[in-house]
């Protein structure tokens, strides 16, 4: 079975009705994954529609050439979706966004294969690059990373209580022995990790930690949010689907500052003016019962849509 068979879309039907699309939308896929949404996308389109992929992982982007290199209603980009507003401006898209869909964290095709590193279900190199071509990798990170900013990430990145101790048994165990591999960083790691609820591994929060710093996700999906608004166009829907509470509350407070006025202080008796851009469309959805019984993987989704003023239009 393929890597693309193997990958289950997270709440499908619900982005999809999310998006609002017509015949003619214009419409960005911002992480394509395996191109569950894309295709299902492009089955809503019309023969006037437009849909730029993207995506930083060289082998999703190759996926992505091969499945639609015969559909001229899709352009097919190798970026980061913090590049957004320079792809929109190369391709003549912005501000004519109908629609703009992050669907964040990590592919199934990238967890189910060892080589990448994200996983420890099964022994590979210590690599968690999302784009292959770029940066430094988990492993030579980790093996000049001081004990104290090791711990920092951790903890905030990983939400791990025992922090400093397993950066400390990391920093200790790279002395005998450089750590390059999954399943050693696993053990070192479950070793200094404090008792673990049952259904999670030790290593599961420090794991997510290290990936979250090695490719800059929080800081690169602010500046995303950012850009984003501007895309749209009036009207135009965002529809963001996170997997963690870092990532949802950085969408949540991106969204509610531009959607309602700041709350009242003592301290400003008199309030600015305030033009909102968005408005938050329905309440935060997660998958059902069903879902999360099909694919386990969509337990800790989460949706968040807005939709792009009229009155922000320049």
């Amino acid at each position: 079975m393929g890597a693309r068979d193997e990958h289950v879309p997270v709440l499908l039907q619900p982005a999809l009705t999310a998006l609002n699309l017509t015949d003619d939308s214009i419409v960005i896929d911002a992480t394509y994954g395996r191109g569950g949404h894309s295709a299902a996308i492009l089955d809503r389109l019309g023969p006037q529609g437009r849909l730029l992929v993207l995506d930083q992982d060289p082998t999703a982007v190759d996926d992505a050439h091969r499945r639609f290199a015969s559909d001229g209603r899709v352009t097919v980009c190798h970026a980061s979706f913090t590049e957004l507003d320079r792809l929109a401006e190369e391709h003549g898209i912005y501000g004519q966004v109908s629609g703009l869909l992050m669907d964040l964290g990590v592919s199934s095709p990238q967890l189910d294969r060892p080589e990448r590193g994200f996983t420890f279900r099964e022994d590979g190199p210590l690599d968690m690059r999302m784009d292959t071509t770029r940066g430094e990798s988990a492993a030579d990170w980790l093996g000049r990373v001081d004990e104290d900013e090791l711990t920092r990430v951790i903890r905030e990145y990983g939400e791990e209580r025992y922090a400093r101790r397993i950066a400390r048994a990391i920093v200790a165990a790279r002395t005998d022995e450089p750590i390059t591999g999954t399943a050693r960083l696993a053990r070192v790691v479950a070793d200094a990790a404090g008792p673990t609820p049952p259904e999670r591994h030790p290593a599961t929060r420090t794991f997510q930690a290290v990936r979250i710093h090695i490719n800059d996700e929080l800081s690169a999906l602010e500046r995303a949010l950012a850009i984003g608004v501007d895309l749209l166009a009036p009207g135009g829907r965002f529809v963001v689907i996170s997997f963690h509470s870092l990532e949802d509350r950085r969408v949540k407070q991106a969204w509610t500052a531009l959607a309602k006025p700041p709350v009242a202080s003592r301290r400003m008796p008199i309030a600015r003016p305030f033009r909102p851009r968005l408005a938050l469309i329905g309440k935060l959805q997660r998958p059902d019962v069903a879902e999360c019984r099909a694919n386990p993987r969509a337990r800790s989704a989460r949706m968040r849509v807005a939709e792009k003023l009229a009155e922000a239009a320049s």
